[in-house]
């Protein structure tokens, strides 16, 4: 299996974790994460749009820079969603047991 650094997401979610306490004027993540789920949802869609763009554009270095804040804004979402990195983890590992298409056909129907 190829090396993708997960461990540094792992990392990332502790920092962020350790982050919640600290004092919003000092901290990024602190602010984000007092401004509560609304304002790090709203991070993580103009991350993701702005990723989807780099792509379109087939600007490997943009996409790579925006994929990193991304990751980090998905990680914020889920800190402050109260939601572990480990709970997404074990959920991609159970989807991997299965195809594709058998995954999403056990999802709710919109």
């Amino acid at each position: 299996m190829t090396n993708h650094r997960l461990d540094i997401l792992a990392a990332l979610a502790d920092e962020i974790a350790a982050r919640k306490t600290a004092s919003p004027d000092q901290s990024y993540t602190a602010k984000l994460l007092a401004q509560g789920v609304e304002r790090c949802a709203k991070k993580l869609g103009e991350e993701a749009v702005e990723t989807a763009l780099a792509a379109v554009l087939r600007d490997k270095a943009h996409v790579t820079s925006e994929s990193a804040d991304l990751f980090y804004h998905l990680l914020v979402l889920l800190e402050a969603s109260g939601v572990a990195l480990a709970d997404v983890m074990a959920e991609l590992a159970r989807r991997q047991a299965m195809s594709g298409l058998a995954e999403k056909a056990t999802r709710p129907k919109d």
